[in-house]
């Protein structure tokens, strides 16, 4: 998912990176508003990381949002099939 899109589901988002990372808060949330930067930031000041590694976690975390898009919609396909049947 590239950051523009991020952008635009942030509302939605903000729930799997209070998973992800706990310790950021509504407020750091609502402030960090999809920006990359600031998230990595955020991260960086609350868990005491480096720059590097939050940015890798921040691009891990990224990459796993198609695989769970796909795997929605792959599970709502199923579904549907199994009520049809």
């Amino acid at each position: 998912m590239n950051w523009e899109q991020i952008q635009g589901q942030w509302k939605q988002l903000k729930g799997k990176l209070k998973m992800k990372w706990g310790k950021l808060t509504d407020d750091d949330l609502d402030f960090i508003a999809g920006q990359k930067d600031v998230l990595v930031g955020k991260i960086q000041e609350r868990y005491g990381l480096q720059k590097e590694e939050a940015l890798r976690q921040v691009e891990e975390w990224n990459s796993t949002l198609g695989k769970e898009s796909v795997s929605e919609t792959e599970a709502e396909r199923d579904r549907k099939l199994r009520q049809a049947s």
